[in-house]
């Protein structure tokens, strides 16, 4: 029997690893190039995109996990349905009940996996990232600056362009600086053969230093443009103020259980919900991966993941009543999961329960006559 055991196990995790695998690539390629496209804007430093990455990567494992296993489950024993293991596995004396006993301790594996990344690491992860991106919105224009590219930056009217920028970022060669000001429409445009920052010691102000350079000022279209040659010329750099609001995504679950605010409470039962769904899709998959070899080896998809999407959708339902207090806190997410939780084991013991009534009532039949 153990080595049914592992058999099973052993397909179900491969096929898990499989799907989770090519979906987490494609749900992380979408974030990557949302970041790719920030950082190519200069709201983000390229430097810091595969650290955010991998903070992110436990939140969507999370989400992921449960959708590989059920996903896993249908497909591997789907083939062993196909191909006739599954008659041999019975014929040999291993039961349904079994088959399904065996799932669900591989199940049970997952589900403490997801239950770790959704109440405690997913939670760090995100914390981490919300720091990033303080220090991000926190950053200087000078620190965003790329060179060799027009930068639209934190200052709104200015678009800044140096050909090259030295690695500690420290100097710049060959800077332009174009400013539009909304107050009076005129156009400032400044451009200098070297630029350096320059840290005010009294005040903390920062300022970029340009030296041997041309500055033109004037309205846009007129001809009476103020032209002005300098040594130096310093620019105050802009800085972000900082940001104390904490993103709830990234609160601990300790927090979130002392905390009385709705949105947070469901945020929590969310959190606990997560590992909640990998024994009931469980039981749900090991019944629908049934397979009729005429029926083909995916028929049996469709059906499924419309159960797995509507038992999701029906979870961010409950989670956005809950937060709004449409639902009670004692009820919160439970009733979706016993929901399907009951569909699971009507699907696993109905048919065979309904079969032994059948047989039951001609017993009794013949017995009369």
């Amino acid at each position: 029997m153990s080595i049914i055991f592992r058999y099973l196990t052993r397909q179900t995790l491969t096929t898990m690893a499989a799907v989770s695998g090519v979906l987490l690539l494609v749900f992380m390629s979408g974030r990557f190039i949302k970041y790719l496209a920030e950082a190519a804007a200069g709201e983000l430093s390229g430097d810091v995109l595969f650290a955010i990455m991998a903070y992110r990567f436990p939140g969507f494992l999370e989400l992921i996990l449960p959708l590989g296993f059920f996903i896993g489950i249908l497909l591997a024993y789907g083939r062993m349905y196909l191909e006739s293991e599954m008659t041999v596995l019975f014929a040999c004396g291993v039961s349904d009940r079994q088959v399904l006993g065996h799932t669900l301790i591989a199940g049970f594996l997952v589900m403490l996996l997801v239950g770790a990344m959704s109440l405690w690491i997913t939670p760090w992860g995100m914390k981490n990232v919300e720091r990033i991106f303080d220090e991000q919105s926190q950053a200087t224009e000078f620190e965003m600056l790329a060179p060799g590219r027009f930068q639209t930056l934190g200052s709104g009217g200015r678009a800044t362009y140096t050909e090259s920028l030295s690695d500690d970022k420290l100097r710049l060669q060959g800077v332009f600086i174009a400013e539009y000001s909304e107050a009076d429409q005129s156009l400032s445009l400044v451009v200098a053969e070297e630029g350096s920052q320059f840290i005010d010691d009294d005040t903390g102000s920062r300022f970029l230093v340009l030296e041997r350079g041309t500055r033109f000022q004037g309205l846009p279209g007129e001809l009476d443009y103020d032209i002005t040659e300098f040594e130096a010329y310093g620019l105050k750099v802009a800085e972000s103020p900082v940001m104390g609001s904490e993103d709830e995504e990234g609160m601990s679950t300790l927090a979130l259980m002392r905390s009385d605010d709705p949105e947070l409470r469901a945020l929590l039962h969310w959190r606990f919900s997560l590992p909640l769904i990998v024994p009931v899709v469980t039981l749900l998959a090991v019944r629908l991966s049934r397979v009729n070899p005429r029926q083909g080896r995916f028929f049996h998809l469709l059906p499924a993941m419309m159960i797995y999407i509507l038992y999701l959708g029906l979870l961010i339902v409950a989670r956005d009543a809950l937060a709004s207090g449409h639902i009670p806190e004692w009820i919160g997410m439970t009733w979706v999961h016993l929901l399907f939780l009951g569909l699971g084991l009507w699907l696993q013991f109905g048919p065979v329960w309904m079969r032994k009534r059948r047989l039951e009532r001609k017993g009794g039949t013949r017995a009369t006559t």
